[in-house]
């Protein structure tokens, strides 16, 4: 997939996570996501966010109220906008073809975050946003080359991750087989993908993946 091709999907992800948030109950807002930590409300913020990312010193600022720790800033800016702002679904809409990237990442980072997020929101709710073979398979083979913040390479040694709905694989060692959403899930240290993978590499996951 090229440039054009990824933001084209970045904008359908951001649409398809507008019109279910559209849809969801005052609980199903504050249920927890796939994301450890983050209610479908604090996940909803964080892709509102996205494409209005604060300048240089909020950003600093942020850090150090986090004290450094990136996840910390991430999850706390969050919650803060996901409390302050009444219409989520509204804002993710309005700025879904947008193309402004907050300085510390590009848009392959975006391609994929927008794609593992919507699943976030989408699966613990019992939905579902689609997302292509195609473009899931750019998006895990984006997160295995990138080391920080999932090292998946590491985390997944030994193992042999390959697409069935798709050609696409990586790693080396005893396989794991299954869709490639699911992959791409796994390797971003979502546990709920292994109830659609199969093969003997199931065994030797991290506990925290099982």
């Amino acid at each position: 997939m090229d440039r054009e091709q990824q933001w084209h999907v970045i904008e359908q992800q951001r649409r398809a996570v507008a019109d279910l948030l559209d849809d969801l109950t005052p609980a199903e807002w504050e249920s927890p996501s796939l994301c450890a930590g983050w209610r479908v409300r604090d996940v909803a913020a964080h892709l509102a966010l996205a494409p209005q990312p604060p300048g240089p010193a909020a950003m600093a600022w942020m850090g150090i109220r986090a004290g450094g720790r990136f996840h910390r800033m991430n999850h706390d800016v969050a919650v803060r906008c996901a409390d302050d702002r009444p219409d989520l679904a509204g804002e993710i809409r309005a700025h879904a073809a947008s193309r402004r990237l907050p300085a510390v990442t590009n848009y392959r980072n975006i391609f994929f975050d927008v794609i593992v997020h919507a699943q976030d929101i989408a699966r613990p709710l019992g939905r579902t946003i689609d997302v292509t073979p195609r473009a899931a398979a750019v998006a895990a083979q984006r997160v295995w080359t990138m080391g920080w913040p999932f090292w998946a390479k590491r985390h997944l040694r030994g193992l042999h991750l390959a697409a069935d709905d798709i050609e696409w694989s990586t790693g080396a060692g005893t396989p794991i087989r299954g869709p490639v959403l699911d992959l791409l899930l796994l390797m971003t240290g979502r546990s709920v993908a292994v109830a659609n993978l199969r093969g003997p590499g199931l065994e030797a996951l991290p506990h925290s993946l099982r």
